[in-house]
């Protein structure tokens, strides 16, 4: 089924250019088969997999060499798309602290300070909030706030539609850029959520006959994203490398992958992201990791966890992030080879049909990741601050920002962290599904700007809620 795509005839009362607008395509549902919106398949299958105990042809060189042969594909069917980014409006209120790329949008050094850590609440006490994933508190930081505004005014409240159609804007390029920059690798493509990046990034790598090697604590994005595969999906027990190792070896599998956060959100740990490489790599597997939690936070300068271990910008390493916990903002991105980008954007359906993020949220980021670029000891803050809360509490050591504090009964984890909010300390609470049974715990965000106050006090009001509240 041949498809192309329609020119959209440029509007001349529009004041911003519209001139290279597209139209919606309708894209290829993943990177084997063409499906008709809300129908069946309608490509031939995929090939049979590969005897069991046996790698698939991944075992080459560039295990994703695969997508230079589908992206030639698209191109002969006409299915190739091209972003191209609208101008911001030249209104003269776009901001005060610019930039030479885009008006507005803070870049210097931070002449202030992080903001303090109480804020307001609902009923209009003061609340240490450490339910949060503000890792670095620049959630109200003055130039990310900036940041934000400035956008408004320039590309105004919404992206207006689709990247492919009027969604993409010079800053969501700016911000791509400076992510794959800070990160390690080659591209970046952002998204409306990190949600949306993690669907979009195992959808469009896999289908029928492939594997993928999930950890039984990935997020519910993650697992989400196995569901929608149409891939073979194995289970493995928590940061068992061997058990990924013999998954490889004993499936039968076209292409496979092994999927894992880096810092997990509930328990804080980190993946053994160097091993479960080095057995991807063996068996011609891709490493697919969610930086959710490690950017910004782990490693020098919270270039992630990937980076810390040498391995951002491998060929057969791929990353998402998310834009809403140290960059304080909204948002999502998928990092990896330039292939990749391309192939995202020819067949990703949380791209091709969701809007794009909002400038403020795209300009938000931007301006976070700048000073965090300026501000390279902000990720050893969290983690300090991190350490000190797990000492006191006697939770295991963080490896990032979250620190878990397993009570075990759910009702006891409950009422433990009413009784830290009674007490002016909001904290998380998890309990199953979203943790085994048995583990129901706080978690406890730190922040790079509590102070030693701050510290003081929320130590003390969660160890003497534990105290208080007993387990039955």
């Amino acid at each position: 089924m041949h498809r192309t795509l329609a020119d959209v005839t440029p509007d001349p009362t529009r004041t911003t250019s519209s001139a290279a607008l597209v139209g919606p395509p309708d894209p290829l549902a993943s990177s084997d088969t063409d499906t008709l919106a809300g129908g069946p398949p309608v490509s031939p299958a995929p090939p049979a997999p590969a005897p069991a105990g046996t790698t698939g042809p991944a075992a080459a060189s560039d295990p994703l060499g695969w997508l230079d042969e589908a992206a030639r594909l698209r191109a002969a069917a006409g299915l190739h798309r091209v972003l191209r980014p609208r101008a911001p409006r030249a209104t003269g209120t776009a901001g005060t602290a610019g930039t030479a790329g885009t008006p507005g949008i803070a870049g210097g050094p931070a002449e202030l300070p992080v903001q303090g850590s109480l804020q307001p609440w609902t009923n209009g006490d003061l609340l240490l909030d450490l339910a949060g994933n503000d890792y670095l508190g620049l959630a109200r930081h003055p130039e990310v706030v900036e940041g934000g505004i400035a956008a408004l005014r320039a590309f105004g409240a919404g992206s207006t539609g689709s990247r492919l159609v009027s969604g993409t804007t010079t800053l969501h390029g700016e911000l791509e850029e400076a992510l794959a920059a800070h990160l390690g690798f080659s591209v970046a493509l952002v998204f409306s959520s990190g949600y949306a990046a993690n669907l979009a990034m195992l959808t469009v790598l896999t289908g029928p006959g492939d594997l993928v090697v999930s950890d039984e604590r990935n997020h519910a994005s993650l697992v989400d994203a196995c569901r929608l595969s149409r891939a073979e999906v194995l289970v493995t027990p928590h940061a068992d490398v061997a058990a990924v190792d013999e998954a490889l070896a004993t499936r039968a599998w076209r292409r496979a992958f092994v999927l894992t956060d880096s810092v997990f959100s509930a328990d804080g740990d980190l993946a053994p992201l160097p091993a479960l490489h080095a057995v991807a790599r063996r068996h011609g597997a891709v490493l697919l990791v969610d930086e959710a939690h490690g950017l910004g936070v782990v490693g020098p300068g919270g270039r992630g966890a990937l980076a810390t271990a040498g391995l951002a910008g491998e060929p057969d390493v791929v990353a998402t992030v998310t834009l809403s916990k140290s960059l304080g903002s909204q948002g999502g991105a998928v990092l990896g080879p330039a292939a990749l980008r391309d192939h995202l954007i020819d067949t990703a359906r949380t791209f091709i049909f969701d809007t794009g993020l909002a400038p403020a949220c795209a300009g938000s980021a931007l301006a976070a990741l700048r000073l965090l670029t300026t501000r390279p000891e902000l990720p050893g803050q969290v983690r300090r601050r991190a350490r000190q809360i797990a000492e006191a509490t006697g939770a295991p050591e963080p490896a990032g920002a979250v620190v878990s504090v397993v009570l075990g009964d759910p009702e006891r984890a409950v009422a433990v962290a009413a009784a830290c909010r009674e007490d002016g300390v909001a904290v998380g609470c998890f309990r199953p599904p979203t943790v085994p049974p048995g583990t129901s715990r706080l978690r406890v965000a730190a922040r790079a700007d509590l102070t030693d106050g701050d510290i003081e006090r929320a130590v003390g009001v969660i160890t003497s809620a534990i105290a208080r509240i007993p387990a039955p």
